[in-house]
């Protein structure tokens, strides 16, 4: 869906807003800057994560293998898609096996959060780390407004049911919809105190759900309420800022709309550890190795040509780095 139709958002993720203030005088060369980080366990060589995307289908199962491969070159994390096809259709696991190609990597399981209300549990959960050797679990958030299906009450019990898998548990609650109770760092705080390890902030800017279910809806009702929220949701500047206000030593992952490694720094610079992307290597992972290889090697290069441009030696520098409003 995503490689054949328009399904991105209405506006944009805040970080265009953005810009880095310039140190003419860094007091490091480009050799002295270190983008390594450890996060939920395992080293990383480089602060990006390849957000999830795919499973279930043959095309799916090499899209995912081709990622692993290349994160593997690489020292990057990997999210897997939703698992949920291969829960109820055991002879699908095969389509997010990798662990194979990329026994070092930080591996994300994932089912969708919505499932927890439908009767999956943490044996659920379980499977679901199990089958691909996941380091930890990650829930997808909800459904974006105007889709199917709607029940979304017990999504803090389902949150508590995922902790009990046993791995680190990571949600992201600003995914295409602003929460309820107003302030995202206020449902980042109650999916903390439900059992979430970490957070990946999926903010408003990249992909819209609400579009990706516009174009499966089966009537023009569905597709028409679908499209009205095309543009909803908190922007990615937004909340990976309030949730890490609200949580100071929370793990956290920026994504939502993320273009390169550019977006990446800015993220790190209000608050993440790491930087989602997953359009612009779903698109490279349809052509080869090689091509996600080059698109992660330049994503790295640019986080480390911001460091450099900002002064910055380590990561933890970089979030000292100051943002400045763009002209």
């Amino acid at each position: 869906m995503n490689l054949e139709e328009d399904v991105q958002s209405g506006q944009a993720t805040g970080l265009n807003r953005l810009q880095f203030e310039h140190n003419p005088l860094p007091e490091i060369d480009l050799a002295d800057v270190d983008g390594r980080l450890t996060f939920l366990g395992r080293p990383l060589k480089s602060p990006i994560l390849i957000s999830s995307m795919t499973g279930g289908t043959p095309g799916a199962r090499r899209i995912n293998r081709t990622l692993a491969e290349a994160a593997q070159l690489h020292g990057v994390a990997l999210g897997i898609g939703s698992q949920r096809a291969a829960i109820e259709t055991p002879s699908l696991a095969e389509t997010f096996q990798v662990r194979d190609l990329a026994p070092d990597i930080l591996l994300l399981a994932n089912l969708g959060a919505v499932q927890l209300n439908y009767g999956y549990d943490a044996s659920h959960c379980r499977r679901a780390v199990e089958m691909i050797g996941a380091d930890a679990f990650g829930l997808a958030p909800e459904r974006a407004p105007g889709s199917p299906p709607t029940r979304g009450r017990y999504a803090l019990r389902g949150s508590s049911q995922a902790d009990r898998s046993g791995l680190p548990c990571a949600r992201g609650p600003g995914h295409r919809q602003r929460s309820r109770l107003g302030n995202l760092g206020d449902a980042a705080r109650r999916l903390v105190e439900a059992g979430v390890a970490a957070i990946d902030v999926a903010g408003a800017g990249g992909t819209s759900w609400s579009q990706v279910e516009m174009h499966r809806a089966r009537d023009d009702h569905q597709r028409n309420l679908a499209a009205a929220f095309r543009a909803w949701g908190l922007p990615t500047a937004d909340a990976v800022r309030q949730v890490r206000e609200a949580l100071p030593d929370i793990p956290l992952i920026g994504s939502g709309g993320l273009r390169d490694g550019l977006d990446i720094a800015k993220c790190i610079a209000l608050g993440a550890d790491l930087g989602g992307m997953a359009g612009p290597f779903l698109r490279s992972a349809a052509v080869s190795v090689e091509a996600v290889s080059d698109a992660l090697r330049l994503a790295t290069a640019e986080v480390r040509t911001a460091m450099f441009a900002t002064g910055s030696r380590t990561l933890a520098d970089l979030r000292r780095a100051r943002l400045l409003p763009h002209p």
